[in-house]
């Protein structure tokens, strides 16, 4: 069984003006970060010209496809009947993206095969985790 699952897909970037760009992005959801969802920008889609990834809670993404979510640097909100708003604020301004929502949903069915939710706890290495905290603080 695969412990990292992707799926690409397509993001529209709400820019100031009245046209929306579609950006190639990447969902990422990995069973040793059982909490976490990534999301993988391409290097043209940024303002800095680099690949940027953004980390944010499973929850807060299956929570904020039915109601608004997220009160921090991501938030999440249903569009319409088949769009989801992602908000992604940083010091340099805040990144607005359209995803289709059956596209989330699918992405949240994979990474719920893989780690269902509730246990994700379960997959948490805390020997690991505590062994790297420390190599750290040396």
């Amino acid at each position: 069984m695969p412990t990292v699952i992707e799926q690409s897909v397509e993001a529209r970037l709400v820019a100031p003006a009245p046209r929306m760009e579609t950006v190639p992005a990447t969902l990422r959801y990995d069973r040793e970060d059982p909490f976490a969802v990534c999301m993988d920008f391409p290097a043209p889609a940024t303002l800095e010209g680099t690949e940027i990834t953004w980390a944010f809670g499973r929850e807060l993404l299956a929570a904020g496809i039915d109601e608004p979510a997220g009160t921090g640097d991501v938030r999440v909100r249903p569009y319409g009947y088949d769009r989801t708003v992602l908000e992604f604020h940083a010091s340099e301004g805040v990144a607005v993206v359209h995803v289709r929502t059956c596209e989330l949903r699918r992405f949240l069915q994979r990474a719920q095969g893989l780690v269902p939710s509730g246990e994700e706890h379960l997959h948490l290495d805390l020997d690991r985790d505590l062994t790297d905290l420390l190599r750290d603080v040396r």
